[in-house]
This record gives structure tokens, sequence and C-alpha cells, in this order.
């Protein structure tokens, strides 16, 4: 009996089958990825309610009379303040419009959802020094 191309191609694909991917590794690459970008002034955000995040906002960092401010956001929505603290809770809304909620989603990764938008920074997530 003569194999066939078909035949082949399921084996071909079957011996590419070697188990599980590593979540691990596959988290330690995203959250590489995630302080890559941010290094580079892109951020992970979900804007105006979107459920899915997508690396399209910007952070830019700049001194504020109380200390470091975030400006974070994309253009065609909008801008929002954030106040780093040194008190452990990551960040606060610098403009005082509406509340951050900060959660921390990662190692060294916080989620901060201001109103409608969310957007994930980069931070220590070890606590207050």
């Amino acid at each position: 009996m003569k194999p066939t191309a078909g035949a082949i191609l399921l084996l071909l694909l079957m011996s590419g089958c070697g188990g599980a991917p590593d979540n691990g590794n596959l988290a330690e690459a995203e959250a590489r990825g995630s302080r890559a970008a941010a290094a580079n002034g892109r951020i992970e955000c979900a804007l105006e309610g979107a459920k899915l995040f997508d690396r399209t906002c910007t952070v830019q960092e700049m001194s504020g009379e109380g200390g470091a401010i975030l400006i974070v956001g994309r253009s065609n929505v909008g801008y929002r303040r954030l106040q780093i603290t040194s008190d452990g809770r990551g960040v606060v809304s610098a403009d005082g419009a509406e509340a951050a909620k900060v959660s921390i989603v990662g190692k060294n990764m916080i989620e901060v959802a201001v109103g409608n938008d969310r957007y994930r920074l980069p931070a220590n997530t070890g606590g207050a020094k």
C-alpha cells in the first residue's frame, strides 16, 4: 500500500504536537513584552468599556508638585493623569475627577481602572519600600 499525500501530511502535523505549551514561559514572555513596550512609551489599554486590551495607548512621565505624574491614554479618546504614590497604592487620579482603582494582575504588573478605561502598567508589586 502506497501512502497518500494526506496521510503523510497528517503524520507530519501530529509529530509537531510534542505537548501543551508551558504557561509559565508564556506568561514570562508576555510580561517582558509589556515592560519593553512601556519602556518604549506603549502600554496595554481597554478604553471606553472595551473588553479586550490592546497595546495602543501611550504613557509619559512628567514631574508634578506632588511627585511623578503619568499621562496615559490615546489621542482619539483622551488622556488621564495618574500620580505615582510611594505608600504602596501604586497610582491615584491626579486630576481628582474620578478615582483610580488599582489591582495587581501579575508579577510586576498592575491594572488601573478609571471610569470606563483600564490601563496595564509595569509596577513594583512587592509593596511600599
